[in-house]
């Protein structure tokens, strides 16, 4: 390293932020190295005296002396250093917090600093010698130069228990878990010698464990290796490495002695890095050492590192010949000359033109105020002090497209999707969501999905559960008692969905519950935002491997079970919803192909997988034959034999018993040749009808230009050679248009027929008048999920539908003219071949979904579920500190007091924040919402508007929360850290799910809900409640226009509440 000829190396470090080691000498000089190949980064002399400690953060590096302490960032730059009269002798530090430091020593004190502030916030009395600080999940552990460790509280830093390690002196020691192990010197004699024995402590039971002994090296200094939580190497004075198992195992590796190649040198330092693949040394000929595991290719020392920030290259310009004629003037770097240049123009042919001053911005003007004859407006603070922007005359004959809230800032003919296709994004200002213009998107009458929730890829699936009118009625429904349960959600939304009348609903409490499922985030389908941003989601094989989960859970939230006769302890699962809908009963056979065994075993399919021909040539193939042999394929893999006892190759074969009512097929489209395969159908399904097919003849009566010499194929013009100028009635004739002439590879109906032997046979259907047989089912599809892949932007998913006639709250006359597309938030109507026109370019095929013709009739489609009173007269509190009787703030509802229509309760809720918001600042100085901070429910009260006891609120539960929250608002809300949590909270703690049900319950009776903000709070517990119940002071009182007024002038205004008292949200009445 820099200045080892002079100086040894005194301490070593491994950046936890980045891939750089920090090496410190005795003669205070730093340096940095990075990555395996210890390429030189940074180099600076920080210090006169010898650099005792390293220790880096997010900022920078923290360099520590005998009497300084210095913080430099990583390039070398200086951001502060502190000395002090007390700081004699320091010798080790510790970083407490993000902005927190501990620095100790021999003195008397320990400092703790605020990196912030760069000042002193205290100083501890303490016992001196401190020389190395280590922090547990309990204590601050604090080794001295008597031998003895004393374990301190990490607030108070008082002395709570003393290990007596070492009779002479602490050499090292280290912290992981609860197991401290510890390396010293022992007085024998007068004299101190190395002990060969680590000592190991139990900090949950605070006594001495087994030592360990290393009779073939001195321990000098220690360190756990992070990845394995038994493992510590141990480094002698000398160079000496060996490899212990605190647990006593003696391996091959733990007896081999590793040597440190110092040259005769002392090793002075040493460090592990945080993944523990590598380690390094510096000794005191001022080398540094690296060791890294043995065949280690791709070596990191973090797990995850930033990158690092390198200098720019300084770009050398190339010599120029000065006679070479090719070579253009403006080459050559001149001087600045002061007098006039050649190239000037003369003033007689130069005339000056003051540029026309901008016209005011019509918003300007609008609020400005006259007063005499000065106009006075607000500053809108989207210009500099002084200065006008130059606006070029060209810029406004540009492309002229019609501004509208999608892909402002894109370029509207750079892309080949279509735009209904594209992925849509939500365009936030200083209000929110509150003025965005969802109905741009959707002018249907059905509901669209917000996408800024995360995991809200699956909204196509959610609207195709949704129009599935069996699935939609079980799940309204079903109610149970679990908290989490998928089942109940999807109910709670497809109530929002079926009351929204057009506006956009979130799928928040669902993913909110979808996020607490371990499988879930097992299966990687719960999706990190920086993933879904940077287009590194395969979102085909996601919204598969999503719908083949969900349906699992739902059939395990809706399944049923019935208690059998006191004879037995058996129970009998009911057949669920989700088996009668989705569920194939197949038998499936397994047959060795050596012995000839057989094993068979009866199971239930939800879903079924194309499997693909092998010889996808055969231009005869069609869908229903790729279909046929998905749900009766023969494989051969290797399987387990009872008889042969080993791996056999074994053939498995499948036999249905009963179809499904809705048949969902997951495309598979993950090769390749899966992709040309159906590119090569879809080029070759383009063909026209039979000539004979009849169609409606829709020629005009306007005479053709061209009269009767007309020689246009199909003209609908009327010509004096076919008759009578107006039909009286419409023709049947041969000719058809363009949409009807297509065919498609993916049918829209389709005919299977189940054999009593388990054979299958899957049929097209040319018209929907075909002759059936007993036994035939009918198909038709019913919706299609594809991918939207745009090159500018991470692609999307979409779901196209054919909505029921019992959806629509207008009657429909044609059914073709029922296929809606649902993009999030924006839905559209489609023409009917779109559903099944695929460009494999930019829209990929994953689930299609087929229904049994007249399916409905069998279910009971009537939704009756209800909300037991008893969960509004509950008073059961999650918090094991709670003590219902001496602090509950509210006055539970009583049998006596009856929830009628018009019934006028207040409402208020409080939140916390779970992520916060994102913006950017323009170059204008305007601040851009990009990602609205993410609300969760942490307080809802509801206060009696009548009755004796008006004013007494009847609800007031904090809601219970297992998610991080980054922001309490406690300025606001009034929520401390702890309140929502079930073993700290005091308060009356529940569900979400049971607050939510019990708002439900006020919502089916009709109560009237007084408040202020009351949109927000609704949208924030995802709740839809009617206009028609809702009194809101904040619309009461607000006019077209202007800005909305605080609900604390409000009570200034009309209750006489003085605006000096800062409202506290002291008891849940008080807002």
């Amino acid at each position: 390293m820099d200045g080892g000829d002079r100086f040894g190396v005194s301490t070593v470090l491994f950046d936890s932020h980045e891939e750089l080691i920090w090496v410190g000498n005795e003669g205070g000089h730093i340096t940095s190295y990075f990555g395996s190949e210890m390429q030189k980064y940074t180099s600076f002399q920080a210090h006169e005296n010898e650099v005792r400690h390293l220790l880096t953060n997010d900022g920078g590096v923290l360099s520590l002396t005998h009497n300084e302490i210095r913080f430099t960032k990583r390039q070398g730059l200086k951001l502060f250093s502190l000395s002090g009269s007390n700081m004699t002798d320091m010798q080790c530090m510790l970083q407490k917090d993000d902005s927190t430091l501990l620095i100790a020593g021999h003195q008397d004190e320990i400092f703790e600093l605020d990196l912030n502030r760069h000042k002193i916030l205290q100083e501890y009395t303490v016992e001196p010698g401190t020389c190395i600080m280590k922090v547990s999940s309990r204590y601050l552990c604090c080794g001295d130069s008597s031998g003895k460790i004393r374990l301190r509280d990490p607030k108070t830093l008082k002395c709570e228990h003393v290990l007596s390690a070492h009779s002479g002196t602490l050499s090292d020691f280290d912290v992981l878990g609860n197991t401290l192990v510890t390396c010293g010197f022992s007085s024998r004699q007068g004299h101190l010698s190395a002990d060969r024995f680590l000592m190991m402590y139990d900090m949950r039971m605070l006594r001495s464990l087994a030592p360990l002994q290393t009779p073939m090296l001195e321990p000098f200094m220690l360190k756990f290796s992070s990845t394995m939580s038994s493992r510590v190497q141990v480094v002698s004075h000398s160079g000496q490495l060996q490899f212990l198992d605190i647990g006593g195992h003696m391996t091959a590796r733990s007896m081999y002695i590793y040597h440190v190649n110092t040259h005769g040198g002392m090793v002075a330092g040493f460090d592990i890095s945080p993944n523990g693949q590598a380690s390094v040394f510096g000794d005191s000929a001022g080398v540094v050492h690296l060791w890294v595991d043995h065949g280690m290719e791709h070596l990191a020392f973090n797990i995850y590192s930033r990158p690092t920030n390198f200098a720019d290259e300084i770009h050398h310009s190339h010599p120029l010949a000065i006679d070479d004629d090719s070579v253009p003037y403006s080459s050559f770097p001149l001087p600045h000359c002061s007098e006039p240049l050649l190239s000037d123009w003369p003033k007689k042919l130069l005339k000056r033109r003051d540029r026309r001053t901008p016209p005011i911005d019509p918003e300007i003007l609008r609020a400005m105020v006259v007063k005499g004859f000065i106009g006075q407006a607000p500053n809108p603070g989207n210009r500099l002090r002084n200065q006008v922007p130059y606006i070029w005359r060209s810029t406004s004959k540009q492309k002229r497209v019609p501004e509208s809230p999608m892909n402002r800032e894109q370029n509207p003919f750079s892309s080949l999707v279509p735009k209904i296709y594209r992925r849509v994004e939500m365009r936030y200002s200083k209000l929110g969501v509150d003025d965005f213009n969802f109905q741009h998107y959707n002018k249907t009458s059905f509901a669209g999905l917000e996408i800024h929730i995360p995991n809200a890829y699956c909204n196509c699936m959610l609207q195709t559960f949704y129009f599935l009118e069996p699935l939609k009625v079980s799940l309204q429904n079903h109610l149970c008692k679990k908290e989490f349960c998928l089942a109940c959600e999807l109910g709670f939304l497809f109530d929002m969905l079926d009351q929204s009348s057009g506006q956009t609903c979130q799928a928040s409490n669902f993913l909110r519950a979808f996020r607490t499922l371990r499988e879930a985030s097992a299966l990687g389908l719960l999706l990190p935002d920086t993933d879904e941003s940077l287009g590194r989601v395969n979102y085909p094989r996601l919204i598969q491997s999503w719908q083949r989960f969900v349906l699992q859970q739902l059939h395990r939230d809706t399944e049923v079970k019935h208690d059998e006769s006191e004879e037995g302890n058996e129970t009998e699962r009911v057949t669920a919803l989700i088996n009668s809908l989705f569920g194939s009963q197949v038998q499936r056979t397994s047959q060795c192909s050596q012995c000839g065994a057989q094993t068979t075993r009866d199971d239930i399919t939800l879903l079924t997988a194309l499997s693909y021909p092998d010889n996808p040539e055969n231009q005869a193939i069609s869908f229903v034959n790729v279909l046929q042999s998905s749900l009766l394929g023969v494989q051969t893999s290797p399987a387990w034999c009872e008889n042969c006892n080993k791996f056999q190759p074994t053939i498995h074969s499948k036999k249905l018993s009963r179809l499904p009512d809705v048949l969902s097929v997951n495309c598979q489209i993950d090769a390749e040749k899966h992709k040309e395969f159906w590119n090569r159908k879809k080029d070759n399904s383009t063909e026209k009808k039979p000539k004979d097919t009849p169609v409606q003849n829709t020629r005009s009566n306007i005479p053709c230009r061209f009269g009767d010499g007309c020689t246009r194929v199909g003209c609908t013009f009327w010509h004096t050679k076919d008759g009578e100028q107006t039909p009286a009635e419409p023709e049947l004739t041969v000719e058809s248009s363009r949409e009807d002439c297509v065919l498609t590879w993916v049918p829209f109906f389709m005919k299977l027929r189940l054999a009593d032997d388990g054979t299958l046979v899957c049929l097209d259907l040319n018209s929907e008048d075909e002759s059936l047989e007993d036994g035939d089912i009918i198909y038709d599809l019913k919706s299609s999920v594809a991918h939207i892949q745009d090159y500018n932007s991470p692609g999307n998913l979409v779901a196209m539908i054919n909505v029921d006639k019992s959806y629509h709250k207008e009657p429909v006359a044609d059914e073709d003219s029922s296929w809606y597309l649902f993009n999030d938030f924006g839905v559209s109507e489609i023409s009917k071949g779109e559903a099944v026109e695929f460009d494999l370019s930019w829209k990929t095929p994953c689930i299609l979904q087929f229904v049994r013709r007249n399916m409905n009739t069998d279910y009971d489609l009537t939704v009756c579920r209800t909300i037991d009173k008893q969960i509004i007269l509950g008073d059961v509190s999650l918090s094991q500190l709670h003590n219902a009787a001496a602090q509950r703030s509210f006055t539970p509802l009583n049998l006596n007091e009856v929830i009628q229509e018009g019934v006028v309760v207040g409402i208020d809720c409080e939140f916390v924040t779970l992520n916060q918001e994102e913006s950017e600042i323009r170059s204008d100085g305007t601040r851009s919402t990009v990602k609205p901070s993410h609300m969760s429910a942490a307080r809802v009260t509801c206060v009696r508007g009548e009755g004796p006891l008006r004013g007494r609120p009847f609800i007031d539960d904090y809601i219970s929360t297992s998610e991080q929250v980054v922001d309490y608002l406690t300025e606001f809300s009034g929520i401390n850290p702890g309140d929502l949590d079930v073993a700290l909270s005091s308060k009356h703690l529940t569900t979400l799910k049971t607050t939510y049900l019990k708002l439900k319950y006020l919502l089916q009776h009709n109560v009237l809900f007084v408040g202020h903000g009351l949109k927000k709070d609704f949208r924030v517990l995802n709740i839809m409640v009617p206009k028609s119940q809702i009194v809101d002071t904040v619309q009461l009182f607000h006019l077209p226009q202007q800005r909305f007024i605080s609900l604390r002038f409000l009570a200034w205004y009309f209750l006489g509440f003085s605006s000096a008292c800062t409202y506290a949200p002291e008891g849940p009445g008080d807002e």
